[in-house]
This record gives C-alpha cells, sequence and structure tokens, in this order.
C-alpha cells in the first residue's frame, strides 16, 4: 500500500489571487463546505485582518463543523522584531484555527532585495515566528516561498531555511516554485535531495502553473517524497494559476495508486470544480482534464464506433470514476454510430439498418453546413431526432412576429414585441416589453402560451450567445444564436442559424418552447382564453 498523501487546498487564498476572481464570505463558507464534503485534508481559508470578508469567514466557518483543518495563512515575523508583537502572527492566533500556513523567504536573492535584511536575520524570522505559533499550540505548515528558485543558486542556504523551520517545530516544510519556472526533472531532483537529508520531516510541494507545468512538477515533488500537495480547484490563482487540484488528484489516486480520497468523494470531483466555478462566476473550460463537459465527448465516427463497443477503445478513464460522463457528439464528422448512440442517450428508438438514420445523418450535415453547430445544443437536435422518428406534437404553429425598436434623445431604448400563433385552433395575438428584443420576444411567446401550459411559468431563459459565421460579409453576415433555457430542474441549449439575428434568435427561442413542453398536454380555461385572445395589449 502506498504513503497516504494530504490535500492543501488553497483556493479560498491563492486562488482569490486569480484576475476576476472575487468571493465574498457566503461564498468562501459555501466552498469551504463544498470541500470539505470532497474530503480535502486543509482548506487554507485566507489572511486573518487583512479585510472584512477575511475576518467574517474564520469567525463564522467554525460553525460549520467541518472535517478538514482550516488554515490561516501570514508571513513571518517583521525583521529586527519580536515574534509575540507582530500584529500579522497575533492575528493567525486570534482567528481561532488549529493550522497556520506562515510563508517565508529561502531565496538569499529575496533576502536580500524584498526583505532588504541578512541571511542570518531571515533565518531568525523564520524559527522565531514558527516556534511563537507552536507555543500557542498550532500546527505549523511552513511554505519556503521561491524555494525551487533559491534552491538553484544557493542550495546550501535554501536548505539551511528548511532545517532551521523543522527545528523550531514545523509539522510541515512545503516547497514552493513561486515563479512557476521551474522543470519537472529539476523538481524531482531537488525535492529527492531535501528528502534525503530531511528523510524524517513531513515534505510539501507548491507549484505554480506559469510554464504550464504545476501539475507535472506536483507529481514529480510526490513521486520524489512530497506527502502534502497544495493547490486550487480548477487551477485557479496568480497569474497563470496554481496546480489544478481537479488533475491532480485523479492522477495520483487513479494513475500512480497513491491514497488520495475515498471513491465516493473522488466521484464528487466533477461536481465540486462545476459548482466552484460557477460560486466564482468563472467560465470553466469544456476541455478541462476529467472534470470538464469535453472530457469524455467524441465526435469522430470511428471513435464513436468504438466506443460504443468498448469505452476504453478512447476513454483513459470510466468517467464516472470522477463524477463525469460520456458524451457522444453529432456535427459534420457524425456517422452513424454518432446518431444511434445519442439518440439511445435521448431514450428514442432508432434502427441502424433503417434508411431514415441515413437521411438523418445527411439532413445534420447538410444543417452543419449551413451553420448550425449541435455539440452544444442538444435540446435542438433531440427535436431534430424525435421529428425525424415521428414522436412530436407540435403544440402550437408560428403565424407572424412584430418588433418595434425606439430610442429617443435621453432616454433608454424601448424594445417590444407583437406574437401571432395559433394554440388548439385558437389564433393568439399577445405583445409585451423586454430587455432588448429578444427577451421581448421570449415574453411576448410565453405570454401567448402559458394559459395553455402553466408550466412555462418556470421556465426563464438564462444565457444567450451571437457568434458570426462569415465575418468578411460584415453586417449582412450569418449568425449562429446559441440560447440556454432554464426551469426549476434542469437546463437545455438550443440553436438558430440566420443572416439575420433576430430570426436566428426566434428560431433558437422556439425550439426552447418546444423542448420544454414535450409530453405536456393542453391546459385551457375558457375565460383566460378570450381574454388573452381579444386583450390583445393589455400590457
Amino acid at each position: 500500500m502506498s504513503k497516504a498523501l494530504s490535500i492543501f487546498d488553497t483556493t479560498l487564498r491563492d486562488g482569490t489571487q486569480g484576475e476576476g476572481i472575487s468571493l465574498s464570505a457566503d461564498d468562501k463558507l459555501k466552498i469551504a463546505r463544498k470541500l470539505d464534503q470532497l474530503g480535502v485534508h486543509y482548506i487554507e481559508g485566507g489572511i486573518p485582518g487583512s479585510n472584512n470578508k477575511d475576518i467574517e469567514f474564520f469567525r463564522r466557518v467554525q460553525e460549520l463543523g467541518l472535517s478538514a483543518t482550516i488554515t490561516a495563512f501570514g508571513s513571518t515575523r517583521r525583521k529586527n522584531s519580536e515574534a509575540h508583537l507582530d500584529a500579522n502572527l497575533n492575528r493567525i492566533v486570534e482567528s481561532g484555527v488549529k493550522a497556520a500556513t506562515l510563508v517565508g523567504k529561502s531565496w538569499d536573492f529575496h533576502v536580500h532585495t524584498a526583505l532588504q535584511t541578512t541571511l542570518e536575520e531571515n533565518l531568525a524570522m523564520i524559527a522565531d515566528s514558527i516556534a511563537y505559533l507552536k507555543q500557542r499550540g498550532l500546527e505549523v505548515i511552513f511554505d519556503a516561498e521561491h524555494f525551487f528558485d533559491g534552491y538553484k543558486h544557493n542550495s546550501e542556504y535554501a536548505a539551511a531555511v528548511l532545517k532551521k523551520a523543522a527545528a523550531a517545530g514545523a509539522d510541515w516544510l512545503v516547497m514552493c516554485d513561486t515563479n512557476g519556472g521551474s522543470m519537472p526533472g529539476e523538481i524531482h531532483s531537488i525535492v529527492s535531495d531535501i528528502h534525503g537529508k530531511l528523510g524524517g520531516a513531513q515534505l510539501g510541494i507548491h507549484t505554480h502553473n506559469d510554464c504550464e507545468l504545476a501539475v507535472a512538477n506536483a507529481l514529480s515533488a510526490v513521486q520524489a517524497g512530497a506527502t502534502q500537495i497544495q493547490g486550487t480547484i480548477n487551477g485557479y490563482g496568480e497569474r497563470c494559476g496554481n496546480a489544478n487540484l481537479c488533475s491532480v488528484i485523479p492522477n495520483l489516486q487513479l494513475k500512480m495508486g497513491y491514497e488520495v480520497l475515498s471513491a465516493e468523494q473522488i466521484a464528487q470531483l466533477t461536481n465540486t470544480a462545476r459548482y466552484v466555478s460557477e460560486i466564482a462566476n468563472v467560465h470553466m473550460p469544456n476541455n478541462q482534464s476529467y472534470v470538464g463537459t469535453s472530457a469524455f465527448a467524441h465526435k469522430g465516427g470511428i471513435h464513436v464506433s468504438a466506443i460504443l463497443r468498448d469505452s476504453r477503445t478512447y476513454e483513459h478513464i470510466q468517467p464516472e470514476l470522477v463524477g463525469n460522463k460520456q458524451r457522444v457528439l453529432v456535427s459534420e464528422l457524425a456517422g452513424q454510430s454518432n446518431v444511434v448512440s445519442k439518440a439511445q442517450e435521448m431514450g428514442i428508438a432508432f434502427d441502424p439498418a433503417n434508411e431514415q438514420t441515413k437521411e438523418v445523418i445527411q439532413h445534420i450535415k447538410d444543417l452543419e453546413h449551413q451553420g448550425y453547430s449541435f455539440e452544444g445544443a442538444d435540446a435542438s437536435l433531440e427535436m431534430l431526432l424525435r421529428g425525424a422518428n415521428g414522436e412530436i406534437e407540435e403544440k402550437f404553429e408560428f403565424e407572424s412576429f412584430k418588433m418595434l425598436v425606439e430610442k429617443t434623445a435621453g432616454k433608454p431604448v424601448v424594445s417590444e414585441a407583437f406574437v401571432k400563433v395559433n394554440v388548439a385552433g385558437t389564433s393568439v395575438y399577445t405583445a409585451a416589453e423586454g430587455n432588448g428584443p429578444v427577451n421581448a420576444l421570449d415574453n411576448a411567446l410565453r405570454k401567448a402560451l402559458v394559459t395553455y401550459f402553466p408550466k412555462l411559468k418556470e421556465m426563464h431563459l438564462s444565457d444567450y450567445k451571437v457568434r458570426v459565421l462569415d465575418e468578411k460579409d460584415a453586417t449582412a453576415a450569418k449568425v449562429r444564436v446559441l440560447i440556454e433555457s432554464r426551469d426549476l430542474a434542469s437546463s437545455w441549449n438550443t440553436v438558430g442559424v440566420s443572416e439575420n439575428v433576430i430570426e436566428a434568435s426566434w428560431e433558437a427561442l422556439v425550439d426552447s418552447i418546444r423542448y420544454a413542453l414535450l409530453g405536456e398536454t393542453y391546459k385551457e380555461t375558457e375565460q383566460e382564453t378570450k381574454e388573452q385572445t381579444h386583450g390583445l395589449f393589455n400590457h
């Protein structure tokens, strides 16, 4: 059995130093609870006293009863002073945490240039600070900042820093590749050397991603003897980010055989990554390893045909191990296997030997040639497949729509839509205003239908994207519109294409409504219908 490892998450501290990431105290508490459910061993909450958000976090996190050890971050005492008088160290003690992450200089260049002090005083600062926190009953995790650069410049002094920290009582000695410029071979060699010199110490690794090597460097350090790995969910962090724990954890456990999390915990990895992404309001790359929506997505017909026989042909692990799932994409590259697999996924009976399947494939390819993309519009694809299979009962028929967009000097733009549809043989004509033309169309269409289909009250448009397909045609270019809609239980995506952005939006919008109404039956109140049909402009 391999040695157990310790996962140290610094999303709430180092991760928030990433550009565009700002977390409220409530955000940090939600993420801390999620990280605890995932099973990480340490959660670094921030810097006590540095801002009101962190003060509130450390006060309230005690109430959550988390299993993970909450840690507070700070630096060593100021030069030529005493540890017990240092405000930063005392704030750590007063925060109520059981563990502290203490950062100190290990590169002689930084000691002289940044701290502007002597090498001896830097060692004293490290020893005094660690000893003081230990005296106050805290577990101390010493982060040796710029350790690898320092080691390459002056290995004797960098090693002396770790020895001094260990002698002062540090529980963990963490080597930091702060500038993110080291190579995996260098990391392995240096950590191996330190492991030989300080074999009895618990070693850790903290890497940054400036060379796209943070994960590889973290894994190399573990192979060389490090047993604590510091990183962030989705690799958030300053500049190019930190080691991505969503890649580090499964690589260690599923590829390298180390003990990290339980099988039940690692199966929450995808959900955790996406949850943190939502809270941080940062788009998560589709192609992110292990947890991205495209991590186990298959597009080429040959690939799909093979994975339907055995997923191991084009998947390095079972997606479910990390809480993800296999996806088959349908596009201009699609073969029969793609369509059949996608139909099965949607619960649609499609016979591979049927001539109809070939026609559907050709139709999809024709639409893709026109600019449609079904990779991100599963709902439109499902409507297309069900329609080809004769499973669609149209709930309404489109008759017409009109748009009025008015701009008066000194006043905001007013958008108004007039929609006419036929429902159950009755022509319904409604109007509605909205925050822009598409929102107005959405409001008017749902207003026309909600009497018949009350479920539409629960639905709303949640995202809207426009892409110009032929930039050389300038304002006459064809555009593709992708719409995401949500109700109380789920979300779905639809697509529309046209030279006119309003028409493309309408097409995607109608598909979204049609998808929402799959399986719905009419619920008509005569009086309501009468009011809606004849009271056209009372809005």
